[in-house]
């Protein structure tokens, strides 16, 4: 049993279907690659049973024949081989040979049968939508779903429709990040799909893409398929926070600034904040300007930027870390920041409209 195919197109494809590989499980076959061989193609899938990449690439092949090959050896052997293309044979007692130019390997395969199958979506609706609104999404959200496990619902991302309108929304104890965009003939589904398997799924949507990514759930799994692969995952199961009722409607102070100058600000502020040395950043909005301080062990900063306040003056406490991962995720050149009280929960979106909303707690100043 063999096949013939393009080196490129093969290293291209264990780069990616080795993202669902498992790096250390109980189940051998976990830590390799699927290899399945028919006429005119080679499919190949990687699988840790939370996450599954499956990818399929044209190969000169007349056989039918499945074997699990080590992910790492693969990879590296494929990827150091020089030539155009790769020959792959193996024989009935799991001995395989790649062979490009003058470079031979040979190693031992495993068993498909030892390869756990991929969960079967089976459904009638799939959901279209172009990849570089989804990516952007994704990114500009991700940075809010927790790490820790404690409430598992919250590691991953609620993706909601309903009305013409797309969400993906990520939370934990202390921040929520919300995106929205109009897209048509979504129909309407909620559901929550793990931070991890987005990861892995932004990898493989390009913003120039011209075919959309599509994806269809059965309740408990999902399947997006783009570029030619397909990455399956497990859906979370849980209530996720009703996100529009932590969102507030007013603000007794708006401030617009530019993005760069927040930024530039809160990065020269957290030279003096660590793991050992915390402090909030201390923000006092008034006077046409943004000013801030930070006192720590290390060593303390006054700095200001301007400003464009409307409504009452306000002093606020920030976590530096919160406030650079919510603007670093925004695409904006200006934001504007909707604050009522030192202790209400402080609101950042665009200058125009609400496409991103990302709500940050306060910290507690001491006088």
């Amino acid at each position: 049993m063999q096949f013939i195919c393009d080196k490129q197109a093969l290293c291209n494809a264990i780069a990616h279907v080795s993202k669902g590989v498992s790096v250390k499980s109980t189940i051998p076959a976990l830590e390799g690659i699927c290899v399945q061989m028919e006429p005119g193609a080679v499919t190949l899938t990687g699988y840790d049973l939370e996450i599954g990449i499956r990818t399929k690439i044209p190969a000169e092949c007349s056989d039918t024949f499945s074997c699990v090959l080590n992910a790492r050896l693969f990879s590296e052997m494929t990827r150091k081989m020089i030539g155009e293309t790769v020959s792959f044979s193996i024989d009935d007692n799991l001995q395989a040979e790649l062979r490009s130019s003058a470079t031979v390997y040979r190693i031992s395969a495993m068993s498909a049968e030892e390869f756990p199958s991929l969960p079967v979506v089976e459904s009638t609706t799939k959901t279209a939508v172009p990849q570089s609104i989804l990516r952007s999404m994704i990114q500009q959200s991700s940075f809010a779903a927790s790490v820790k496990e404690d409430k598992p619902i919250l590691t991953g991302e609620l993706f909601e429709a309903g009305d013409g309108m797309f969400y993906i929304v990520a939370m934990d104890r202390f921040r929520l990040a919300m995106r929205q965009e109009p897209v048509s003939d979504l129909g309407s589904f909620r559901f929550v799909v793990p931070k991890k398997a987005l990861a892995e799924l932004i990898a493989l949507l390009r913003d120039d893409a011209e075919e959309p990514c599509e994806f269809a759930t059965n309740g408990k799994h999902i399947v997006f398929s783009a570029g030619g692969f397909d990455l399956f995952a497990r859906l979370l199961e849980g209530q996720f926070h009703n996100f529009r009722s932590s969102i507030p409607l007013d603000a007794r102070t708006t401030v617009t600034m530019d993005t760069k100058d927040v930024i530039g600000i809160a990065e020269r502020c957290s030279l003096l904040i660590s793991e050992k040395h915390k402090a909030p950043m201390r923000c006092v909005f008034a006077d046409g300007a943004m000013e801030i301080s930070c006192k720590t062990g290390i060593g303390d900063i006054k700095d200001r930027i301007p400003a464009d306040i409307s409504g009452e003056p306000l002093t606020i406490g920030f976590s530096n870390r919160y406030l650079l991962e919510a603007l670093r995720a925004c695409e904006y050149d200006r934001i504007r920041l909707h604050m009522s009280g030192s202790n209400k929960v402080i609101k950042i979106t665009p200058v125009d409209g609400e496409s991103f909303v990302y709500l940050i707690m306060p910290i507690q100043l001491k006088n």
